[in-house]
């Protein structure tokens, strides 16, 4: 169903489109300045890396949830082929895979929501197309990212190891994240929401991971925005709080972070080891670096997201 009259003034009032000109298909990461790369860049500390991804194989969460998603399914196109048929000769491997571009850690290009006919910065709908893809908004537009990122660990700031499926995320849990990392959020910053949801996954209950979640509600759209944030990455399937608020919305907080901020957010960021890491030693902030493949037209884009602590 359309967005009620309240969630539509709320749209209106976060609302970027314009705010980087009128042909602007890149949203909030117009937020990661020279200032925001530097403060990603001062927060490397000792160099040690830390990937954020889940694998890329048969036990991604896409399994179902979703009509038409699949997990990758990689194949072999050569075993040892070598082409002059001498096997002392250079002999290739060569292998092939199908998937969803939103099957594992991965973020969501502008396209990937639209409402009313409109995407992000008034864009017509109509510019996504079953031959091309997105010819607007589109993975090929999203840019890398270097930034700050700051882990808002919301389950250890409310005293639990992880939130209950279908608890939703309020503002008010996101204080109290940003007041256990004792970092003051800055524009641009990257925000990495922590549910302990990922524990599932790392468990081998993907049905368990990929259907009733907690996530992030309407209430903290309005947080958001006031604070600018470059991109907002969650470690659970569905980004925002599983079942709905309300099923009149299914998924309000896409609907108006991408469609009405342009909002640069993803989902299934593995942040189970962050989270030990920063608990260990007190330090909530980290270089985050991730470049989304370029997928000319695609709605969602592939990631291996590193932070650099």
């Amino acid at each position: 169903m359309p967005l009620s009259d309240e969630l539509r003034e709320l749209a209106a009032e976060v609302s970027n489109w314009g705010r980087w000109g009128d042909d602007d298909e890149v949203g909030t990461a117009n937020l990661i300045d020279a200032a925001a790369v530097q403060r990603g860049l001062a927060a490397a500390g000792a160099g040690r890396h830390l990937s954020l991804a889940i694998p890329l194989d048969a036990t991604s969460p896409q399994q179902g949830g979703a009509p038409g998603r699949i997990a990758p399914l990689r194949t072999m196109l050569s075993l040892n082929q070598t082409y002059t048929g001498d096997p002392g000769d250079a002999c290739f491997n060569d292998d092939t895979v199908s998937m969803a571009l939103a099957a594992g850690t991965h973020i969501d290009a502008l396209a990937h929501v639209t409402y009313d006919g409109l995407m992000y910065n008034g864009f017509p709908a109509t510019e996504v197309t079953a031959d091309a893809g997105a010819r607007r908004c589109g993975a090929d537009k999203l840019r890398p990212i270097l930034s700050r990122a700051v882990l808002l660990d919301v389950a250890a700031a409310v005293g639990v190891e992880r939130l209950e499926p279908g608890r939703a995320i309020g503002a008010d849990d996101l204080d109290a994240a940003v007041e256990l990392a004792r970092v003051a959020l800055e524009p641009g910053d990257v925000a990495l929401v922590r549910t302990g949801h990922m524990q599932l996954f790392h468990a081998g209950d993907t049905w368990g991971y990929n259907h009733d979640s907690p996530g992030l509600s309407t209430d903290t759209i309005r947080w958001i925005r006031q604070r600018d944030l470059g991109a907002v990455f969650t470690d659970t399937y569905i980004y925002e709080v599983w079942p709905p608020q309300d099923w009149a919305h299914m998924v309000p907080v896409h609907m108006i972070q991408l469609r009405d901020m342009g909002q640069v957010q993803g989902q299934n960021f593995d942040l189970e080891a962050l989270a030990a890491a920063c608990a260990a030693d007190g330090v909530y902030d980290s270089c985050f670096w991730a470049a989304p493949e370029p997928f000319t037209g695609g709605c969602s884009a592939p990631v291996n997201p590193v932070v650099t602590r």
